[in-house]
């Protein structure tokens, strides 16, 4: 008989509980060249010798994914390669799924390793199969875009979009290394160029007036595509970026300066279906409403947000809803953020800026106060935005 079921303590006096402490402290350098033969050094570096499943969309497969999986085969890498259509669109679960049953039927073995090559949406996308397939395979970023060389690459936030809201299915998972080439910058049109400044604008704002002066005072330059300027921006970006990451890199901390810009702007995106869109796009109109809504509180001087704002007009990026590549109305934003609101357990947290430099979070920014801002950005001659 069971000694313990006949046991006339209670059954608390029984339980033994362990405290589980498990600690993962992740470290990956992140390289950024202009040298097509030094990106490849770092990448066979990171490789090891191990066989390489590389990931990318279908416009960058010809321009740098199958260039580069030739020059890995000439080095003795064996390696695969599969493509999916470009586009936020395509960062979904039918996305996620195609590439992970791609992965279970080739060879790939748990210590080999996925690259992703492209923008944010591919090392998104391809960070998120990695941390899910065989419980977490290692990965190594070659971003191809500007957003992604300084931002979206760095930092191990891996997320596919769901319906309801953007990164709603992900992980925090760091990549093996980040080989950032600015040489294929090259290949980028001007409104990717521009978008991907909106993220480092956004650092400037938040965390280095050093960074915010270098793109005030080298955007012409920049959009030139000088690859000078372009190696120092994606440099002193991902610096700042790894700094901020490191301080809190699975996000416990709910004050998230990072996010300056993408309350509104993932609202956008979501309330425009992730279309046509840019995400640099949808946070520059965000970082337009939330120094709005920070001047309004009397937190920013009117000349800060001047500053801010100005810039991101010199360099072609939207300040209002009528500049946007779709049509978006404030009803539309505010039902996003509602949902939003919903899967953060009814908060809303806003970065807003203090200065250049420095921010700060707030969780008490209101409806009103939000649709007095984008109402503020939209022309004044017309109704329709009401």
């Amino acid at each position: 008989m069971n000694q313990l079921a006949n046991s006339s303590e209670p059954c608390g006096a029984h339980q033994r509980v362990i405290e589980c402490a498990i600690r993962r402290d992740d470290h990956y350098r992140v390289h950024v060249t202009r040298s097509d033969d030094v990106a490849l050094g770092h990448l066979l570096s990171a490789i090891d010798g191990r066989d390489a499943a590389i990931i990318t969309d279908d416009e960058v497969r010809h321009l740098h994914a199958e260039p580069l999986a030739a020059r890995l085969s000439q080095h003795g890498v064996n390696t695969t390669l599969t493509s999916f259509p470009p586009g936020e669109a395509n960062k979904s679960w039918r996305t996620a799924a195609a590439l992970l049953d791609w992965l279970a039927s080739s060879r790939f073995r748990r210590r080999d390793v996925v690259i992703a090559v492209g923008g944010g949406v591919v090392t998104d996308t391809a960070g998120w199969i990695a941390a899910s397939y065989m419980r977490g395979v290692p990965y190594v970023n070659v971003p191809t875009t500007l957003l992604a060389q300084v931002d979206a690459a760095l930092g191990g936030k891996v997320a596919i979009d769901h319906p309801s809201a953007k990164n709603l299915i992900g992980a925090f998972y760091q990549p093996k290394a980040v080989i950032s080439n600015v040489a294929y910058l090259r290949t980028l049109g001007l409104r990717q160029i521009r978008s991907g400044l909106a993220e480092a604008v956004k650092k400037g704002v938040i965390a280095s007036p050093e960074l915010f002066t270098l793109i005030e005072e080298g955007h012409a330059d920049i959009l030139d595509g000088s690859p000078r300027i372009l190696e120092e921006l994606v440099w002193t970006a991902s610096v700042v970026k790894c700094e901020l990451v490191g301080r809190d890199p699975y996000e416990e901390d709910l004050h998230r300066h990072l996010n300056f810009g993408h309350t509104v702007g993932h609202a956008l995106e979501t309330a425009t279906g992730y279309g046509e869109l840019l995400h640099g796009e949808a946070v520059a109109l965000g970082m337009a409403v939330a120094s709005l809504i920070a001047e309004t509180r009397g937190l920013l001087a009117a000349h800060a947000r001047e500053r801010i704002v100005g810039l991101l007009r010199r360099v072609g990026l939207p300040t209002c809803l009528d500049e946007l590549a779709v049509q978006t109305w404030p009803a539309d934003v505010l039902a996003a953020l509602g949902q939003i609101r919903k899967i953060r357990d009814g908060n809303l947290r806003f970065v807003l800026p203090l200065k250049i430099g420095k921010a700060v979070v707030v969780d008490d920014v209101t409806d009103a106060e939000i649709r007095s801002a984008l109402l503020a950005t939209a022309p004044t001659s017309s109704n329709r935005w009401r």
